[in-house]
């Protein structure tokens, strides 16, 4: 049972609510969400999870108010150019999901550029979710296969579940283990859907500005005291474990 997450994913929940609650604009808690998820990367790689993906930019986000949406994307432009020399020191290897199309070119390029700067570290594996949604994904996806069975690319028998996985946009991503929300709120909102089948489901009252990094140990302990079942029995739970979270990075 005790077992560490090796996929950890997190939607950070509650800055807004965080600064309205403070009576701070609202952009202030998205900068202290953003200490958070530092300090959060790092309690990571002590506890020997591997993968740590975030949302931090859903596709529905472009409908929140002009100026929220503005500060979010500075805020996006300043971590990245300020944090990156911290990513490189820590071994953290950075990738991004989502449809960046939707970006400017400069912040396209500081997002290619901060991958690139970190694609040979060993160490974390951290993805950030920006412009993404789980069905938007899984539509895609299923599109292409289409288009190509159509086509005769491809034989629709050989479509099973791997072969969509490896057209999804978080191919890259082993399937998670233990899924985190902060802000009290108990759903998924679109994120990893394909990803988060067998999950185990963390919810957290406290907001993500609030979230400390005993918190975080603390849903990882809770993690190791859950038996999981990937729909089997008892006696099928250390094999499918090994199996599906296996020590690839």
């Amino acid at each position: 049972m005790a077992k560490v997450p090796h996929h950890t994913a997190i939607i950070m929940d509650g800055n807004r609510r965080w600064a309205k609650g403070r009576g701070l604009d609202i952009i202030r808690g998205h900068n202290q969400g953003a200490e958070t998820l530092k300090d959060v990367c790092k309690a990571a790689s002590e506890n020997q999870v591997r993968w740590l993906t975030v949302f931090a930019f859903s596709a529905q986000n472009w409908n929140r108010p002009e100026p929220e949406v503005s500060g979010l994307l500075k805020l996006m432009r300043r971590f990245l150019m300020s944090e990156i020399e911290d990513l490189i020191h820590n071994n953290i290897r950075l990738r991004i999901i989502g449809n960046r199309k939707n970006f400017s070119k400069d912040l396209q390029y500081l997002l290619s550029k901060s991958e690139r700067l970190t694609a040979e570290n060993t160490g974390l594996n951290l993805t950030v979710a920006l412009d993404f949604g789980g069905q938007q994904d899984i539509t895609q996806a299923t599109r292409q296969i289409a288009e190509e069975v159509a086509a005769g690319v491809i034989d629709p028998q050989l479509v099973n579940n791997d072969f969509v996985k490896s057209r999804l946009q978080t191919a890259i991503l082993p399937p998670v283990d233990l899924m985190i929300r902060t802000g009290g709120e108990k759903r998924i909102s679109n994120f990893l859907l394909w990803d988060l089948s067998y999950a185990e489901l963390y919810f957290s009252e406290s907001y993500w500005p609030d979230f400390k990094t005993s918190d975080f140990v603390s849903a990882v302990a809770e993690f190791k005291n859950r038996e999981r079942r990937f729909g089997g029995n008892h006696a099928d739970n250390d094999k499918n474990l090994s199996t599906i979270s296996g020590d690839s990075s």
